[in-house]
């Protein structure tokens, strides 16, 4: 949900979602690969950004889906939805 935003670092996403680094490379490196996601090489760093805007609609109707069946899922301090 962070790339509805702006584009960001994996270390970035990583910190925001409390994973680590690793585990946040392998996920952006699936949905890069399904093509959900760009990678923009910048010197030492790759930013990631949503392939197309309008999957941050599409991300936004899901959590509002998600949320209509389990509003105790996502709370001002995040998401816990498994």
């Amino acid at each position: 949900m962070a790339l509805r935003e702006a584009p960001a670092r994996p270390s970035e996403l990583a910190q925001a979602l409390g994973v680590s680094k690793q585990v946040m490379s392998n996920q952006l490196a699936c949905v890069r690969g399904c093509g959900l996601v760009t990678a923009t090489p910048e010197g030492r760093n790759t930013w990631y950004s949503l392939a197309d805007p309008r999957l941050g609609n599409a991300l936004g109707d899901l959590l509002e889906l998600v949320v209509t069946v389990d509003p105790t899922c996502c709370s001002p301090e995040g998401c816990t939805c498994a």
